[in-house]
């Protein structure tokens, strides 16, 4: 490579590369090398990723350090670039894991309610379910679910009060009232705590004979089984 070739290409490095959004290094990636490092350790060990329960559930990462502060500036600070680097780990791990069947199964992101999309921009669900979908090859659903009424946070709610409080907040969405899935659903969330949304969703594609056959989010407070 000839000395000019080399300092055009040290021009065009320098424009292509971006910020890290955690650390704010330079980095020709989504994250740098430290911060992705950092994010790998927040993985559980691929014996507590998958817990037997009905239905099956799969956690990438335990929700604290990198990958909480990931998660924060992907919803809360515009950086939507996260998805894929997060929805890829998932992928990765998610097609090693017994949670894999052999039937046909559409991802549903969890929805947001309109007001709270708009303010966002994206729904942080969907683009994670998005970049999972490109490594797995699972279609995408994503109006399979609607929500039609905004909830309060539900964290610190007691178990009844979280389900008072989603109780009607999910219908089917068009997506399924225009064509119900070959298969079964795979539930796409970011975080998982108590289950509460999972199991009115569930309810919901239930009652219009659709089957859920798993539970995928990328975080989890760490706790027995997973």
């Amino acid at each position: 490579m000839s000395g000019w070739q080399r300092g055009w290409r040290a021009i065009l490095d320098l424009f292509l590369k971006s910020n890290c959004p955690l650390c704010d290094r330079p980095t020709p990636n989504v994250l740098c090398p430290q911060c992705d490092r950092q994010l790998q350790r927040a993985q559980f060990p691929r014996s507590q990723q998958y817990r037997r329960q009905n239905p099956p559930l799969f956690v990438w990462g335990e929700y604290g350090g990198t990958l909480k502060r990931a998660i924060a500036a992907f919803k809360y600070e515009d950086c939507p670039q996260l998805a894929r680097p997060l929805g890829h780990a998932i992928a990765e791990s998610w097609l090693k894991s017994p949670l894999v069947p052999g039937d046909r199964l559409t991802v549903v992101p969890i929805p947001l309610h309109p007001e709270k999309l708009k303010a966002r921009g994206f729904n942080q669900a969907e683009l994670l379910a998005r970049h999972f979908c490109d490594l797995t090859g699972l279609p995408l659903q994503a109006h399979g679910l609607s929500r039609q009424r905004q909830t309060q946070a539900l964290f610190g709610l007691s178990p009844e009060r979280r389900q008072a409080e989603l109780a009607g907040a999910l219908s089917l969405g068009k997506g399924f009232q225009r064509q119900p899935p070959p298969g079964g659903v795979l539930l796409f969330d970011d975080i998982y705590t108590s289950g509460s949304t999972c199991r009115e969703a569930i309810r919901v594609l239930a009652k219009y004979g659709i089957r859920t056959s798993g539970i995928v989010a990328i975080a989890s407070s760490r706790r027995k089984g997973v």
